[in-house]
């Protein structure tokens, strides 16, 4: 299987520049599945229910969250209309929704997506998200209960997430971060047969600081006690994400390549004569 894990969509410009292109990218790569994480495509902050709808509807598979998951209150009574919508399974049982899907697919497969939730630098402090997917993979083992499986690691530490790479390696197809937006430098297959990335990066503006307008985001910084207002920067987006293939018999990576397409980051094959 070939599938399209696309890093955190930030605000209208992230939005658009996938609503417009996903069923491009889908025929051009022949994909089988698109994930998206979108726990700021609601302004920046949160996914509201009909930002969801309208990104379901453009053809993404599944849909990942993260801390900023129910920024926006009205997600909370609508998140069990979205089946394949996930927020971190490893938040309290109380929390709505579910943290994980089984997604069927077209072609007969089955895939599994899990969203984590990271405790370092983090808050809210999650649960231990090592014990969250030893319990999963309990009940979905890959091969025999799943075609592939997909973790989505929400997180700031570099280390943390190569940690829960690294602990499930072998056993999950893809391991990718989120939560930085900015795209690591890292993709590979770990030894094992997992593919992996530290960060997928983000959809959205980069001419920005993280997705965000910069006069605000630098008064936030410099000064912080001064509450510099957040907006999201709404220029032409650049997608970032990682594409990965998967063996069909194991369920393990085959090949992983990072996904870039619009300004700012443009892949250089050289600096010229």
């Amino acid at each position: 299987m070939r599938i399209l894990f696309l890093g955190d969509i930030v605000g209208r410009s992230g939005r658009e520049a996938i609503i417009h292109n996903v069923a491009k990218w889908r025929k051009a790569y022949r994909l089988d599945m698109i994930v998206a994480n979108a726990e700021n495509a609601s302004h920046g902050f949160g996914l509201g229910p009909m930002i969801a709808k309208e990104l379901f509807e453009a053809g993404i598979d599944s849909l990942t969250l993260g801390n900023h998951a129910f920024d926006r209150k009205e997600l909370i009574p609508a998140i069990n209309d979205f089946p394949f919508l996930v927020r971190p399974v490893n938040y309290p049982k109380s929390t709505p929704g579910n943290g994980f899907c089984v997604k069927p697919l077209p072609n007969g497969k089955k895939v599994l997506v899990v969203n984590l939730a990271c405790r370092i630098f983090m808050n809210p402090i999650a649960d231990d998200p090592f014990k969250a997917v030893e319990d999963i993979l309990n009940r979905f083992p890959l091969r025999r209960a799943v075609d592939a499986i997909i973790l989505d690691v929400h997180g700031e530490a570099t280390s943390e997430k190569l940690s829960l790479a690294n602990a499930f390696d072998g056993q999950v197809s893809f391991v990718v971060g989120t939560h930085t937006h900015i795209p690591t430098a890292d993709t590979r297959i770990l030894p094992k047969g997992t593919a992996y990335q530290t960060d997928a990066g983000m959809c959205g503006d980069y001419d920005s600081i993280i997705g965000m307008e910069k006069e605000g985001a630098i008064l936030r910084t410099r000064h912080p006690f001064a509450g510099g207002k957040l907006a999201p920067a709404s220029q032409e987006a650049c997608v970032c994400g990682v594409m990965f293939e998967t063996d069909d018999k194991t369920g393990l990576a085959v090949a992983v390549k990072p996904f870039r397409q619009g300004k700012h980051l443009m892949q250089a094959d050289g600096l010229g004569a």
